[in-house]
């Protein structure tokens, strides 16, 4: 039974304002898509790896990162939907062999390191759903439609959902063919798993495992990239 990774590198980043789509920027003179899969090549934990790409950028993702950087995991590269989760489920139907667990991850995460994936994996083979987290720093509120504070939940019992959301296969294609079928859309994969009474066991993250949304994160990146040196940080 194979454990495969998605990364999800579907998206456009229209809050990023550049002419390409982010997760083809240069971070550390690689394209961050690259940063990001070679982290899930480095483990052993992962057996395969799907890339699902935005429309027109299949074809490119292949020659320009998957053939020159020489990623051997990489089994198929496939086009994403309109939205994230779109994007998943094409890359959940791409498998087509039996698996035991899938872990889903956003291709501009390029920060995240071995062993965040390997705990992440090894919860979901024995738990079934895994999420990695981080504790929230900053109080948060919960505010009416019109902008006035209407209460300010416990800090202590939020966390701050990351990637890779590791699920034993059957519960994430069952949880995703559900959401098809009621459309019935959720902001995370967790979520999915969560709307149909799955348990979803938190695993601790880290504050540098961030997406990359901004110029101020691209940057903050470049710094993080330095201070590790070339290879992925275990």
């Amino acid at each position: 039974m194979k454990t495969y990774a998605i990364i999800v590198a579907g998206g456009i980043g229209r809050r990023m304002g550049a002419k390409e789509p982010k997760q083809f920027l240069m971070l550390a003179r690689r394209p961050i898509l690259a940063r990001t899969i070679e982290v899930f090549e480095s483990t052993d934990a992962v057996d395969r790896i799907i890339i699902v790409a935005p429309r027109g950028y299949v074809e490119p993702v292949r020659k320009d990162i998957v053939k020159r950087f020489g990623f051997q995991k990489v089994k198929r590269v496939v086009m994403g939907g309109r939205r994230r989760q779109d994007s998943v489920w094409a890359g959940l139907q791409a498998i087509q062999e039996p698996c035991d667990v899938v872990a889903i991850h956003d291709g501009v995460r390029p920060l995240v390191t071995p062993d965040i994936i390997e705990k992440s994996i090894l919860v979901a083979r024995n738990f079934g759903a895994a999420l990695v987290a981080v504790p929230v720093t900053s109080t948060i509120k919960t505010i009416t439609g019109d902008g006035f504070v209407r209460r300010t939940p416990e800090r202590r019992t939020l966390m701050a959902a990351q990637t890779p959301q590791s699920f034993n296969y059957n519960i994430i294609m069952n949880a995703y063919s559900d959401a098809v079928k009621h459309d019935f859309r959720g902001t995370d994969d967790s979520q999915l798993v969560e709307h149909m009474g799955g348990r979803v066991v938190i695993v601790p993250g880290h504050q540098e495992n961030f997406k990359i949304t901004t110029e101020t994160d691209l940057a903050l990146a470049q710094m993080i990239i330095s201070r590790r040196g070339k290879r992925p940080s275990s």
